[in-house]
This record gives C-alpha cells, structure tokens and sequence, in this order.
C-alpha cells in the first residue's frame, strides 16, 4: 500500500525494488548514486572523473525532485578505496565549498564496479 505523503522521482530501474529518490515531508532521500552519464551509461576512470560524474547523477536527480546540491544537508559517501580520499575530497569541495552539510564517508566495496557511491538528503520544503 503506497503512502499518498511520499513521491518519488528519477527514472526507476524496473529490476530494482526501491527509486532513486524519495521525498517525505520537506526532506527528498536520495538513493546511493553512481558514476552514470545522462543517458545512463557508466562512467569509468580516475577518482576525480568518477566523483565529478557521481555527484553530477545526484544533481540530476535532486533537480527532479525541485532540489539543488544548496539544500542537501547530508551526504554519505563510499570510497572503493580509502587512499583516494584527498582526490575525492578535492573534487567534493568544488560543489560544496562552504561545506554547508553533514558529510559521513567511509571505505566500502559497492555492488558493482565503481570507485565511489554517494547518497544525499535535501532539505526543500513543500510549498504551501
């Protein structure tokens, strides 16, 4: 039974049970987003192209739901690799230079072949 409060936005997987965001209330959620192209294709290569692509999916995404990376409040990201963390962190402070969020990352292996995977909260409240 589908809650008439939740949306949800972005192009659905159809072999995925979840989308890739959420809004509930004025907070959007954001699934974890890979390196993909507009078109959808992987992205692959150096930590630096791969967080510029990860973050611009998310961008896409939040723009969907009405959200720009100025309302997120929230990241956590997951670093194939802990050692690329000042690469990544390089390329993170370029879309977020007053680092007006809250920002967990750690090192975990994703389920596909990708070096980074960030989820995001928006905070964007509903018009009245």
């Amino acid at each position: 039974m589908s809650n008439p409060n939740v949306q949800v936005y972005g192009k659905k997987n159809p072999n995925l049970p979840f989308h890739p965001a959420v809004r509930a209330g004025d907070f959007v959620f954001l699934s974890g987003q890979v390196a993909k192209d507009e078109d959808g294709n992987m992205v692959s290569g150096t930590i630096e192209l791969e967080t510029h692509a990860t973050i611009k999916a998310c961008q896409r995404i939040l723009e969907s739901a009405g959200c720009t990376l100025d309302d997120v409040v929230k990241a956590t990201i997951f670093l194939e690799d802990a050692r690329d963390f000042g690469r990544y962190n390089g390329v993170f402070k370029e879309y977020f230079p007053e680092g007006r969020l809250a920002r967990t990352t750690v090192e975990a292996r994703a389920a596909i072949s990708t070096r980074i995977e960030i989820e995001m909260t928006a905070y964007k409240p509903l018009a009245k």
